[in-house]
């Protein structure tokens, strides 16, 4: 039976509790004094909103389903400020994940259980097709228990309305399970075992090992926690906003989260609060012991495999099972600081939904955009079989560049000036950063250059560097944000990774979502995501530019390159 899941994306939630059965290690921040400060009315000129990303029409926002053919996004958002705090379950329905219409709030603080907040969880479609909610409440004693709300009218398919169980909470700290009272949050979605028994695990924390907390139920109503941990790591922090579920080996589509074969792997994402960045491994599943063993090679720490290598968080998957494909959402965070949130008056966008699968290497996944934001291309732009000689640069005309979507193909037919990778570069990052768009190399940096000023003053960077190694070639993927700014109030981290492709081989290809202050770069046909959160002050709306560029001294030919100005989609 299929499940969904949503994650109502939580991050910076400092609260330091006073009450619970094992010593409280909370680590999120709340602005308290900033929690009900909105601007008297919001800035009328808006360059970094977005035109196709999800946002909120102000203040703080930070998972989804599909049902009776609706896709819903339930997330957290404060509707009295731009900064954490005051979180209710706001709602909103789409047909085809680009256009959404705002509904009324689903849930907010009410009963004892979550009186002090409504914070992250999972909705689960059950056998008989009605969907519920797992999240956690923050209890009197600001203890973090696992809640559930089923909708009021089965027959809605907007769900306008949901009403919580009087039993709850399901799950909670006691005195004998020893839970963390304050790490204990982020139920998943559900999945069914061959013994007729639901599963769900919730993230935690003892001291800094991360744990995944595997609970039972036949009923969905009354939880019995197993006497171990789906999953356990040393030195991680607090797991929050935990995702479990297959993917085929050999399939094109997405799987089931109950499914049961021979043929699937198993991803476990865990959101690290102590790093804010989300890492997967992917393993083996056990469905008569209710364990999860990483495989050889999937790292259990924060060097492991990350969804995205830039601003991504507290990300969230679900099943589609109109479409048969598995969708992940993230959550961009801003750049900019507390009071420049609140001067706009808005904070947080989501990513733009990806479908997920398993590479063909079968070592990582691979992510890309959803095939419907494709319906907002207009005025497309075509260039092929173009060379860039080394420190040459093109603009790419007649797209609106603030607002655009690129596509563009690489090859290098001469490899020996490739710079010799030192064992020591391990940190891509740091590479990345050491080693950014305005340094010449060999082979690259060449890529493209997007909300660019006219005179160069700020650009946005994402290109490949190519090294020599010892057996083979390798990729450098990165998203320089140096020069992204005049504004120096904003975080202008580097972001980068290696990628998996054999540039003698393959066709070395990016793509990249511009969106006034977000470039989501997808690297190697999504092998590698670089999400970029930027705030230009002169490459804004009309005077922004995209440039395609070689910085290196060897030719690169860009084989094709396809532009397209975006439309602005219809979001709340």
């Amino acid at each position: 039976m299929a499940t969904s899941p949503l994650c109502l994306l939580l991050f910076f939630f400092s609260l330091f509790f006073g009450h619970g059965f094992v010593p409280l290690e909370a680590s999120h921040k709340v602005f308290l004094h900033l929690q009900n400060q909105s601007p008297s009315s919001l800035k009328t000129h808006q360059p970094y909103r977005t035109g196709y990303h999800f946002q909120p029409p102000k203040n703080w926002m930070n998972g989804p389903m599909i049902y009776k053919g609706l896709y819903h996004f339930f997330y957290q958002y404060n509707p009295k400020g731009a900064v954490w705090g005051n979180i209710v379950w706001a709602h909103s329905t789409s047909t085809d994940l680009v256009n959404w219409i705002p509904h009324k709030h689903a849930i907010s603080p009410s009963q004892p259980a979550d009186i002090n907040g409504c914070w992250s969880g999972s909705t689960t479609i059950l056998q008989d097709g009605k969907p519920v909610i797992l999240y956690t409440g923050i209890d009197p004693q600001n203890n973090q228990v696992q809640n559930m709300a089923v909708p009021k009218n089965l027959s809605d398919p907007f769900l306008l309305e949901w009403t919580k169980l009087p039993q709850n909470p399901l799950m909670e700290p006691t005195s004998t399970n020893n839970i963390n009272a304050s790490s204990f949050r982020d139920p998943t979605t559900a999945w069914k075992g061959a013994d007729g028994r639901w599963r769900t695990i919730v993230g935690s924390k003892v001291n800094r090992k991360g744990i995944a907390i595997l609970y039972r139920s036949k009923d969905f109503v009354h939880w019995t926690k197993a006497q171990h941990p789906l999953h356990s790591a040393k030195k991680t922090g607090m797991w929050e906003c935990p995702d479990f579920y297959p993917v085929s080996i050999n399939g094109l589509n997405g799987v089931d989260t109950s499914s049961i074969g021979k043929n699937l792997k198993y991803v476990l994402k865990l959101s690290l609060d102590d790093t804010k960045h989300d890492y997967y491994t992917i393993g083996s599943y056990n469905h008569v012991k209710d364990s999860y063993v990483p495989d050889k090679g999937s790292v259990d720490n924060d060097s492991g495999l990350r969804y995205d290598y830039g601003k991504f968080y507290a990300s969230k998957t679900f099943f589609d099972d109109a479409k048969k494909r598995r969708i992940l959402w993230g959550w961009i965070n801003e750049s900019s600081s507390v009071e420049h949130d609140i001067e706009k008056g808005w904070s947080g966008v989501q990513a733009i939904p990806r479908n997920v699968l398993l590479d063909k290497s079968g070592k990582q996944l691979v992510q890309w955009p959803i095939k419907e934001i494709e319906k907002l291309r207009a005025n497309p732009v075509h260039v092929s079989s173009r060379q860039l000689k080394g420190g040459s640069m093109v603009e790419i005309t007649g797209v609106t560049a603030s607002q655009a979507d690129v596509e563009v193909s690489f090859k290098l037919s001469d490899f020996k000036k490739a710079e010799a990778l030192d064992p020591s570069w391990s940190n891509p990052q740091l590479l990345c950063s050491q080693k950014g768009a305005s340094v010449k190399g060999g082979l690259g940096p060449f890529g493209l250059k997007v909300l660019a000023s006219k005179g160069m003053e700020e650009y946005t960077a994402v290109f490949f560097r190519i090294f020599k190694g010892q057996t083979k070639y390798v990729v450098l993927m990165c998203s320089d944000q140096s020069r992204s700014s005049l504004d120096n109030d904003n975080d202008k981290t580097t972001y980068g990774a290696f990628l998996d492709v054999d540039p003698v081989h393959e066709k070395l290809s990016l793509r990249s979502l511009i969106d006034h202050s977000i470039v989501e770069s997808f690297g190697g046909g999504g092998k590698v995501c670089i999400t970029a959160r930027v705030y230009p002050t002169l490459a804004i709306d009309g005077e922004a530019h995209l440039y395609g560029f070689n910085k290196g001294t060897e030719s690169v030919e860009i084989t094709t390159l396809s532009a397209w100005s975006m439309k602005k989609a219809k979001i709340n």
